[in-house]
Formats: structure tokens, C-alpha cells, sequence
């Protein structure tokens, strides 16, 4: 079985479809209220404007946060407080983007690529740079051949760095840049490193549906999402771009002249 990852998806994609879940709402927030007003106005005249009130907070709060990812990708400067807003809003309405997607016949895999895409132009937005010990690549365990008798998900150096899979190669990336690696079998491991090393910032490998599900959990811990290649399917001897790896850790790292001891 062979997996081709297609052309990088736009952003306007996963964009189209928060905006249009957003749409879809509001409007069905607006009907909510429409009907309960009569049962409401039955106990207390001032129930249905009150109820009314809330509920356009709440509808200018997430109209602001989706602006304010909006605003950011076009590339003006949002506030960290509109982007913190934002997210709290695609968790929200992240399924309903999938279910809008589905009438349309956009596979949710496409619809997650699109979301890492919006993610990690938002992050380097913000020119996130670290120091390399407080910067982790995290990858999961089917980077590794499937055939090692070695276990890495405890400890990475345990691989014999025989160059039949890429971690030798990620190896050889913390050695160039000082940063950490670690090989993980799934999310509560991932969770628990993280939680270990306290990391400023990630650089994430996996498939669209754990970078989609993780950059969500995380936030708002910066991280940088990059899609693996499934040469022989899913979760079997994956890989992935290394050149694109070094070139992003570059570009996360403080450089060496203006870190302070």
C-alpha cells in the first residue's frame, strides 16, 4: 500500500470552512432564541433580552476570533489575546468544519492539512525562536522500522543508528542543534514528555489527525506540524522530509550570537 501526500492544500480551504460553520451557528444560535422567546417572555419579560444579550457576546467573541486568524493570515498583526479567542473557537466548531467538508465531498484529511497549514503560518508569524534545549521534536514510533528489536519510545539513544530507518538521521539533527528527540507511541506519552521536559516550542511529525488533535491539546504551547510519508501505509515505517526538518529547526532556534547565558 502506498500513500502519496497530494499538493499542499491552500489555506482558504480549512479558512472557508470555519467561516461557513460560524455562519451556521450563529444562525442556528439566532433560531434558538427566536423560538425559546414566547416561553421565556411567560416567566419574565426581561429573559429574552437578557438570554438575547449573552448570546451576542458570545457570537461577537467567536466573530472575533475567527477575525482575528483572518487578519493574521492575510498578515496583519493580531493580538496574542484575538489568537488565543480564536482557538478556543475552531475547537469549537472544528467538527461541524468537518461535517460541512463531508456534504462537499472534502476528505477530513484534507480539511486537517488545510487547519496544520493555518496553524503553523500563525505560529511563524510570531517568529518563535528558542533556545535549542528548550525545543523538542516529537515523532512517533512508526518512524522507526518495524523489524528493530530496539526500543527508543524510552530512551532514543538506544538505537543502534544503523540507517535502515530515519532515526538515525533525527539523531543526527539533535546532535547538529543541541536540541531534544523523542519517540513516542501515542498521545499520553506525548503528553507525559512534554510534561517532563516543558519544551517552549515543538516540531511535531505525524499524520494529519494526531498534528491536528495535538496542536489543538497543546495550545498554546507553539508548534510547528510536518506531515510523515507513508510509504507502506499507515503507522507502518513512515518517514520523513529531513531537509525540511533541519531548514525549520533552523529557523526556531535563537541564533548562537544572541542567546544570553
Amino acid at each position: 500500500m502506498h500513500i502519496e501526500l497530494s499538493a499542499r492544500p491552500k489555506k482558504r480551504l480549512f479558512l472557508a470552512l470555519i467561516l461557513a460553520s460560524l455562519l451556521l451557528a450563529v444562525i442556528s444560535t439566532l433560531g434558538i432564541w427566536l423560538v425559546s422567546i414566547p416561553g421565556l417572555a411567560d416567566i419574565s419579560k426581561s429573559l429574552p433580552i437578557i438570554l438575547g444579550v449573552l448570546l451576542a457576546c458570545v457570537a461577537l467573541i467567536a466573530i472575533g476570533g475567527v477575525a482575528g486568524i483572518v487578519l493574521a493570515i492575510i498578515g496583519f498583526h493580531t493580538p496574542r489575546f484575538f489568537l488565543g479567542q480564536a482557538w478556543s473557537v475552531i475547537n469549537l466548531l472544528f467538527p461541524i468544519a468537518i461535517r460541512i467538508g463531508k456534504i462537499f465531498d472534502i476528505e477530513k484529511e484534507t480539511v486537517e492539512r488545510s487547519f496544520i497549514e493555518v496553524s503553523n503560518h500563525l505560529v511563524r508569524q510570531k517568529l518563535i525562536r528558542v533556545k535549542p534545549d528548550r525545543l523538542l521534536i516529537l515523532t512517533p514510533h512508526c518512524i522507526q522500522k518495524d523489524t528493530c528489536p530496539h526500543k527508543i519510545t524510552r530512551n532514543v539513544n538506544n538505537c543502534k543508528r544503523c540507517g535502515q530507518c530515519q532515526v538515525d538521521d533525527l539523531l543526527k539533527l539533535t546532535e547538529k542543534y543541541g536540541v531534544n528527540l523523542a519517540v513516542v507511541t501515542g498521545g499520553t506519552l506525548a503528553r507525559n514528555v512534554l510534561k517532563n521536559l516543558r519544551p517552549q516550542a515543538v516540531l511535531a511529525i505525524a499524520c494529519e489527525r494526531d498534528l491536528t488533535s495535538g496542536i489543538q491539546d497543546v495550545f498554546p504551547l507553539p508548534v510547528i506540524g510536518v506531515l510523515n510519508e507513508r510509504p507502506f501505509g499507515p503507522c507502518c515505517n513512515t518517514r520523513v522530509d529531513i531537509q525540511r526538518v533541519d531548514e525549520l529547526l533552523h529557523d526556531m532556534i535563537v541564533p548562537q550570537e544572541e542567546r544570553v547565558l
